[in-house]
């Protein structure tokens, strides 16, 4: 639900403790700010050094659909960069968001000299494969309650989810969202 990435934030760490700071920046972001926007051209390829980010896509009736919570260490728009496309989706800082900002040359050229690097993209695009076919699976096979605990699991341990966010997550409307709290409630207090 929250996915992160140590390893990548260590190399990126170091490479940024190695250049002369033109190629990789730190830059930082408020709650609510935009970090990228959906149909949008990056100028950017960033690293999440510290915070928490939504990815989502809007769709064509403007509903909103979460596809992952993203925090320290999971990087952000070398799809697009890689691809030559718009942003495929919208990433949205739910905390205040610190992260590395490095320049699209520099991470074209690392592409062809690094082969660190190239691993470390390897082992996140595998990542979210699996992920995302995982999560498409189990939201098929549990009711909606099932996913509900879990992601409240992850709320009260980890970050604060609004609602619309945790309706928006599970691919339901808010008042869905509400019905599925209510009846986990009465669940859980006739355990009790």
């Amino acid at each position: 639900m929250l996915r992160t990435n140590q390893p990548f934030l260590d190399y990126l760490e170091e490479l940024y403790n190695k250049q002369d700071k033109k190629n990789i920046t730190i830059k930082s972001f408020e709650k609510g700010d935009k970090i990228l926007k959906q149909n949008k051209v990056s100028t950017k390829i960033m690293l999440i050094k510290s915070g928490i980010t939504k990815c989502y896509f809007v769709e064509e009736n403007d509903k909103e659909y979460i596809v992952e919570f993203l925090g320290k260490g999971e990087i952000i728009g070398e799809i697009e960069v890689i691809k030559n496309v718009s942003c495929l989706c919208s990433i949205e800082a739910i905390t205040e968001v610190t992260v590395y900002s490095m320049t699209i040359p520099y991470f074209q050229s690392l592409i062809k000299s690094d082969l660190t690097l190239n691993n470390l993209l390897l082992d996140v695009f595998a990542e979210r494969i699996v992920n995302t076919s995982s999560r498409a699976s189990y939201q098929q096979l549990h009711k909606t309650e099932h996913t509900l605990s879990q992601l409240l699991e992850v709320k009260s341990k980890e970050m604060e989810i609004s609602k619309e966010d945790m309706a928006a997550y599970l691919g339901i409307t808010v008042r869905s969202l509400n019905r599925a709290l209510k009846e986990l409630e009465l669940k859980e207090n006739n355990e009790e």
